[in-house]
């Protein structure tokens, strides 16, 4: 018998899995709003004329800065729980 998950699905317990850079992005500014983002991660795209489309546009280039946003989303939804 093999170790291979047949259902697709490579990371079950991973809660980013499935979840896209925007839907992240939106529910972060829903929670704490640009000013407040951008005090909880020293980023320009938040800071300095925050829009949703620069922000992705930054964060798909710029690893660091999506590692950071990805570990405050989690932050947020276990807090949420």
């Amino acid at each position: 018998m093999s170790d291979i998950n047949t259902s697709g699905d490579k990371r079950p317990n991973d809660p980013l899995h499935g979840v896209k850079l925007a839907e992240m992005l939106e529910r972060l500014v829903a929670e704490y709003g640009w000013e407040e983002l951008g005090v909880r991660i020293n980023i320009r795209c938040f800071n300095h004329d925050p829009s949703i489309k620069s922000s992705l546009k930054f964060l798909r280039r710029t690893p660091w800065a999506r590692d950071k946003v990805e570990l405050l989303y989690l932050h947020m939804i276990i807090k949420d729980k």
